[in-house]
């Protein structure tokens, strides 16, 4: 049995009105990270204390707690800046980490292709470069003089900033590299006039199970957040038109979305993210079971508009019909959905019982057909 990190979870309303009082989403990440939330603790503030972000005196108390529950490790759900989380760490003196950070672990232990693992690695070293002063007062000690790399008077943090940096740039080069390689792909499918459908949406939506309910694909899929990182794209057959010709698409699975996605995921994963910029149509799937859906909607619009992909046509696929209770579920599967003063087809599916499926082919047969 894998021995797991018992962690705290810490949450800070500011206010938001997207708080998560419960730290659901939180622990969940942290589960999925391998960490085990054992307590959690929220409090109110009108803005973060500049030295330990909560302010001392709730310090205090999640150190006691610490102290009762045997937490090793302290988890935040929002942002901490470089200062805090050293503050944070002196004062509690244990490893204090947070959202961010936890994102970018998983994506690590999640990237598969060399294009993710190249795309994670950049915004680790981002991330990293900003945290140099954590933790390591040894760094502080002077490397210079004869035979020594760096020159007279360079001290190690600033080697380690130089390498970091270096790093940065090949990564970037090669990611550059990848980026030509797909946008040579999209333009030999434009060239075919290939249809493009991109699935998009929040993390734990169900997309991978739709795309691999739509083309048959064995695309890995799980009930946690972030299961699969790398963009799949497959053929879809979805019938024939008047004069018997088979109409198909290219349907591409891309990585979810996530409140708060740090900025520097969303600029590393560009080309993967450029699959649904580049679309002519975007699946938006929903966790119609979730609570918290619309906030969801609107966190997914937010992405969509920082990659350029906000005016791209789409069709709200509610899925996980079979989890809603009976008494909540629409009259009908399809209908209209009101998105940022819009009205755009929506439709409910369950991937997981096929409930909907086939009135989805139906509906992408019908968008294909007239833009061919």
């Amino acid at each position: 049995m894998i021995k797991t990190t018992p962690v705290i979870l810490v949450g800070v309303d500011f206010g938001e009105p997207h708080f998560d009082l419960e730290l659901v989403e939180l622990g969940l990440l942290a589960q999925t990270a391998g960490l085990d939330p054992i307590a959690c603790m929220t409090c109110k503030r009108k803005a973060p204390d500049a030295a330990l972000f909560v302010g001392s005196g709730k310090a205090d108390e999640i150190k006691a707690m610490m102290l009762e529950t045997g937490a090793q490790e302290v988890l935040f759900d929002q942002a901490l800046s470089p200062a805090q989380q050293r503050n944070l760490e002196r004062h509690l003196e244990c490893a204090v980490n947070d959202r961010t950070l936890l994102i970018l672990e998983i994506f690590a232990s999640r990237a598969r292709s060399h294009e993710g693992k190249l795309q994670v690695e950049l915004a680790r070293l981002q991330y990293l470069s900003t945290r140099l002063v954590r933790r390591w007062s040894h760094l502080e000690r002077q490397k210079g003089g004869i035979g020594n790399r760096g020159g007279p008077g360079e001290t190690q943090i600033e080697l380690d900033r130089r390498m970091i940096t270096e790093s940065i740039t090949r990564i970037k080069a090669r990611l550059v590299i990848v980026k030509k390689q797909r946008n040579t792909q999209r333009k030999q499918r434009e060239r075919t006039g290939t249809f493009a459908i991109s699935l998009v949406g929040y993390t734990n939506a169900g997309k991978s199970s739709l795309f691999n309910s739509l083309v048959k694909a064995k695309t890995y899929a799980a009930d946690q957040l972030f299961a699969t990182l790398d963009t799949t794209t497959r053929q879809l057959y979805l019938g024939a038109d008047h004069t018997g010709r088979g109409l198909q698409a290219s349907l591409s699975d891309t990585v979810g979305f996530i409140r708060d996605l740090p900025h520097g995921l969303v600029d590393a994963f560009e080309a993967t993210l450029q699959e649904a910029a580049s679309a002519d149509l975007l699946l938006h799937v929903i966790d119609a079971a979730s609570p918290n859906y619309l906030e969801q909607i609107g966190h997914v619009q937010k992405v969509l508009a920082e990659i350029g992909a906000a005016e791209i046509s789409q069709i709200l696929i509610f899925n996980k019909f079979d989890a809603i209770a009976e008494d909540a579920r629409p009259a009908e599967l399809m209908g209209q959905f009101e998105l940022d003063g819009k009205t755009v087809p929506r439709l409910y599916v369950s991937a997981l019982t096929n409930k909907g499926i086939p009135e989805l082919r139906e509906m992408l047969l019908g968008w294909v057909k007239s833009t061919t």
